[in-house]
C-alpha cells in the first residue's frame, strides 16, 4: 500500500520529469533549425518563413543568449491571445476542446477548497483505521484523511452526504453555464463563418435503383422535380477506393525515390543499391533508383487504366451523392427534412466539408451500416472484458506482497526502501499508460468498420468506445477488481458481520494508485506532449535525405492534430477521478486540478503554434463531452450510496437517492434546451446569411466555387466524366428523363418529367 512517502516519491519523478520536458523544449524551441518543428502552424499559414541571413552558424543555432533568459515566455504568450481570436486563428472546435480542461478548473478548484476545509478536518479526527480492532487492517497514511476514517455508522457521514450534493450541484451549475456558452459561440461561429461548400451541400445516400435511368440521372431528375427553384448541381460517388490505395502506393515509393536521388546527387560517383527481397536485407542487388523508376511507372499505368474503369464502369457509381442548392435555406430544409414517404431511401444529412470526408466509408451500401454497427458493438463488448484480465495483472504492481507473492527472489531488493517507494508510487501507473498504447488504434478501426462517412464522425464514435472501455477496466477495474483481490485473504477470514466493513474501508485505498496514474499521464505525460519529440525526430531525418526544395521542406512537417479521439476520453477519466473521490479521499483532488490548469496552457500553445486542423465541425462534440461528464458524475453519485451503504448508514443513505434522478433530469433539461444548436441550422440564419450575401456579392457564380468541392481527391486535377450541372443561366430547362422518352404513347400531362 502506497504511503505519503510514496507519493511524494513519485511526485518528485514525474515532477522533474515534468521539468526536463519543458526545459528541453524551452531551448529546443529557440533553435532556427527547430522552427519548422514547433511552430508549423505559422509555416502552413504563409506568415512564418525560413531563416535567412549571411551567417551560416545563425541559420542553425541561436546565438542570441537574452532569449535563453526568457525561454519560459511562452506560458504567458500561450494565455494571453483573446478567445475571438483564438477562433479565427485555430478554429472553434479547437478553443471548444481546450475550453473542457478550463471547465475542469472551474469545477475542481472550489470542490477541493471545499472538501479540505470541511471533509478532510472530518474524515482525521475519526481514529477508526487507529483502533485496536483494526490491526490487521491494511492501510496508509493517506487513508487517515479519506472517509475509509470514519467509524461504522458514525453521524460524521451527513457530511459527507451534504457536500456530496454541494459538489453535484456546484458542478451542473458549472455543467449548464459552459453548455449554453458554447452553444452561443457555436450559433456565433456559423453567423460569422464566411462561405463554405458544406453550407450548400447535403449528403443522399441509398439512393433508389432505376431500370431506365444512371444513378445520376436519377438524381438530377428527384432533385429537379421536388427541388425546382433550388436545386443547383450534384457530384456523384464513385467506388474509387482501389484507386485511392494505388494512389497512396505510389506516393510512397516517390519519397523512396527522392531519397535515393538525393543519396546519388551528393555522391555521384556511386549508385546506390538495394535488394529486393524481404525488407530489402534478401534477393537480388539492383540498381535502387531504376528499381523505383521502373516500379512508379508501372504504377502510374495502373493509376491511368483503373480511374478508365471507374469513369467508363456504371457499377463504380454507388448510390449516394452530394447534392448542393442555391442558398443555404434550401439546403438547411433538404438536410433536415424526409424526402419521400418511404423512410429508407433518399436520405439526407448535411454533408460534412470537403477535407471532413472520409471517402472510403461512401462505397459501404447502406443497407450494411446496421450489420456492421451490430458486429462492432459485440466486438467491443469482448474486447473490453478480455482487457480485464492484463489490466488485473497491472493492478497487482500496486501491492507489493503480490509481486513478493509471484517472485519471492525478488524479495531482497524490492524491500530496500528507495525501490519499494519507486515501485509502488511510479510503476503502477506507468505500466497502465504502456498498455493503453494501442488500444486506440484498435478503436479506430472498429469505429471506420462502422461506416461513418466523416472524419469528425469517427473521432466522436472513438471516442465513445473508448471512454467505455476507460470507464470498465481502467476506472471499474482498478476499484473493483483490485481492491476485491487486495483484500481476498480479509474477507475469507473475517466473520459476515465484518465483510461490509472492510469493504468500505478498503474501496477509497486504490485513490493512491489513480494519484500516481494521473502524475504519470497528466503531468509528465502533458509535458512530453509539448516536446514532440516523435515530430522533432521524424523531420530531421526527412530535412536530411528528402528534402531539396521549400516545398519538400513543408511537407516534411508534421503539424499533428489534437486527437480527440483518445485525449477527449481521458479528460473524461480525471472528471469521473475528481467526481468520485471528492467526498471519498479529497487528497486526490489537488492533483487533479494541477492536470487540468497544466494541460489548459499546453494544448492553448500548441493550438496556437503547432495542430492543424484536420476538419472544422463547430463544436458540434460538446453534446457528448457533456453527457459523458454527467455519466461520470451519476456513476460518482451511486458508487457514494453503495460506499455508505457498507458503512452503517442505510437510512441516510436514503437521502442520496434523489441525487442521480435529479442529476439524469438536469442532462435531458439541457439535452432539449441546447442540443439543437449541435444538430440543426435554424432556417432564420441561414436566410440571414443568403441575404447579406446576395446584397453584397451580387455576380456570384456560385456553381464554379461548388463545382470542385466534393470531387474525390485522386480525381482532383484531371480531366473524368462529371454529372450534368443546371444553372440558372440555362433558363430552367425541361428535364427529359430516358423514362419519359420510352412512354410517348401516355398523355403527356402524366410523363415523369419536372422543370428545374
Amino acid at each position: 500500500m502506497a504511503t505519503i512517502g510514496d507519493i511524494c516519491v513519485s511526485a518528485s519523478i514525474n515532477l522533474l520529469s515534468a521539468l526536463a520536458f519543458l526545459l528541453a523544449f524551452g531551448i529546443l524551441r529557440l533553435q532556427p533549425f527547430n522552427d519548422r518543428v514547433y511552430f508549423p502552424k505559422w509555416y502552413l499559414k504563409g506568415i512564418r518563413g525560413s531563416p535567412t541571413g549571411s551567417n551560416a552558424v545563425k541559420k542553425f543555432v541561436n546565438l542570441d543568449f537574452a532569449t535563453y533568459i526568457r525561454f519560459l515566455n511562452w506560458m504567458p504568450a500561450a494565455l494571453h491571445i483573446q478567445e475571438p481570436e483564438l477562433i479565427d486563428h485555430a478554429g472553434l472546435d479547437s478553443t471548444v476542446y481546450i475550453r473542457i480542461y478550463l471547465l475542469g478548473v472551474k469545477i475542481f478548484a472550489p470542490i477541493t477548497l471545499l472538501a479540505f476545509m470541511v471533509l478532510v478536518p472530518v474524515n482525521w479526527f475519526g481514529k477508526t483505521l487507529e483502533a485496536p480492532g483494526a490491526k490487521d487492517l491494511t492501510f496508509s497514511s493517506i487513508d487517515k484523511i479519506s472517509i475509509s476514517n470514519i467509524p461504522f455508522g458514525s453521524d460524521r457521514f451527513w457530511a459527507h452526504i451534504v457536500m456530496s450534493y454541494v459538489f453535484s450541484s456546484w458542478t451542473c451549475y458549472s455543467l449548464y453555464k459552459e453548455y449554453g456558452i458554447i452553444a452561443e459561440m457555436r450559433l456565433r461561429f456559423l453567423a460569422a463563418e464566411r462561405r463554405r461548400p458544406d453550407q450548400f451541400t447535403v449528403l443522399v445516400r441509398n439512393v433508389p435503383t432505376d431500370p431506365d435511368e444512371s444513378v445520376s440521372e436519377h438524381i438530377e431528375h428527384f432533385f429537379c422535380v421536388n427541388h425546382p427553384d433550388h436545386y443547383l448541381m450534384h457530384q456523384v460517388v464513385y467506388n474509387a477506393n482501389k484507386l485511392a490505395s494505388i494512389a497512396a502506393k505510389k506516393k510512397k515509393l516517390i519519397n523512396w525515390h527522392v531519397y535515393y536521388q538525393n543519396k546519388y546527387e551528393r555522391n555521384p560517383s556511386k549508385r546506390p543499391t538495394i535488394r529486393t527481397g524481404f525488407l530489402g536485407f534478401l534477393g537480388n542487388k539492383v540498381d535502387a533508383i531504376d528499381h523505383y523508376t521502373a516500379i512508379i511507372d508501372n504504377l502510374s499505368k495502373q493509376v491511368t487504366q483503373e480511374r478508365e474503369n471507374i469513369i467508363n464502369n456504371p457499377t463504380a457509381v454507388i448510390p449516394a451523392a452530394f447534392v448542393s442548392f442555391k442558398t443555404r435555406w434550401a439546403a438547411a430544409v433538404c438536410a433536415q427534412t424526409q424526402q419521400t414517404s418511404n423512410p429508407t431511401i433518399w436520405l439526407t444529412e448535411w454533408a460534412p466539408e470537403p477535407r471532413d470526408v472520409f471517402w472510403e466509408n461512401l462505397a459501404i451500401p447502406y443497407f450494411d451500416l446496421n450489420m456492421r454497427r451490430l458486429l462492432m458493438t459485440v466486438s467491443l463488448f469482448f474486447l473490453t472484458f478480455c482487457f480485464m484480465i492484463p489490466i488485473a495483472l497491472v493492478q497487482s504492481l500496486a501491492n507489493i506482497e503480490a509481486i513478493e507473492k509471484v517472485l519471492p527472489f525478488l524479495k531482497p531488493i524490492i524491500e530496500k526502501s528507495s525501490i519499494k517507494s519507486v515501485i509502488q508510487g511510479f510503476l503502477p501507473g506507468l505500466a497502465l499508460k504502456i498498455f493503453l498504447i494501442m488500444l486506440p488504434k484498435i478503436l479506430m478501426t472498429m469505429s471506420k468498420m462502422e461506416g461513418f462517412t466523416s472524419l469528425s464522425g469517427l473521432d466522436r464514435r472513438s471516442a465513445s468506445k473508448y471512454y467505455l472501455f476507460v470507464l470498465v477496466n481502467v476506472f471499474l477495474g482498478s476499484v473493483i477488481t483490485g481492491t476485491a483481490f487486495q483484500q481476498l485473504q480479509q474477507f475469507i477470514s473475517q466473520p459476515s458481520t465484518e465483510f461490509t466493513k472492510t469493504v468500505g474501508s478498503t474501496i477509497p485505498m486504490k485513490a493512491t494508485f489513480f494519484i500516481t496514474y494521473i502524475m504519470i499521464d497528466g503531468w509528465a505525460g502533458i509535458a512530453a506532449e509539448i516536446l514532440r519529440l516523435s515530430p522533432l525526430i521524424t523531420f530531421h531525418m526527412k530535412n536530411t535525405f528528402l528534402v531539396k526544395t521549400e516545398q519538400d521542406r513543408q511537407n516534411a512537417m508534421d503539424p499533428g492534430s489534437l486527437e480527440f479521439a483518445t485525449s477527449e476520453p481521458r479528460i473524461q477519466l480525471y472528471f469521473m477521478l475528481g467526481h468520485v473521490y471528492a467526498p471519498v479521499t479529497p487528497f486526490l483532488l489537488p492533483f487533479i486540478v494541477v492536470f487540468f490548469a497544466f494541460a489548459y496552457m499546453i494544448f492553448r500553445h500548441q493550438i496556437i503554434n503547432v495542430y492543424a486542423q484536420q476538419y472544422e465541425s463547430g463544436g458540434a462534440f460538446w453534446p457528448d463531452v457533456h453527457g459523458r461528464v454527467v455519466m461520470g458524475l451519476i456513476i460518482s453519485q451511486i458508487l457514494l450510496m453503495g460506499l455508505l451503504t457498507t458503512r452503517g448508514t442505510d437510512k441516510s443513505t436514503l437521502v442520496l437517492i434523489a441525487q442521480p434522478i435529479l442529476t439524469f433530469w438536469f442532462h435531458r433539461y439541457c439535452k432539449g434546451r441546447f442540443e439543437s444548436a449541435f444538430v440543426k441550422f435554424p432556417l432564420e440564419e441561414a436566410m440571414v446569411k443568403d441575404t447579406l450575401e446576395r446584397a453584397v456579392e451580387p455576380n456570384l457564380n456560385l456553381r464554379i466555387y461548388l463545382q470542385d468541392a466534393y470531387v474525390h481527391p485522386v480525381f482532383k486535377g484531371d480531366d473524368f466524366e462529371k454529372p450534368a450541372i443546371i444553372d440558372d443561366e440555362e433558363g430552367n430547362p425541361l428535364i427529359q428523363t430516358t423514362r419519359a422518352s420510352r412512354q410517348d404513347s401516355r398523355p403527356e400531362s402524366d410523363s415523369e418529367t419536372g422543370s428545374c
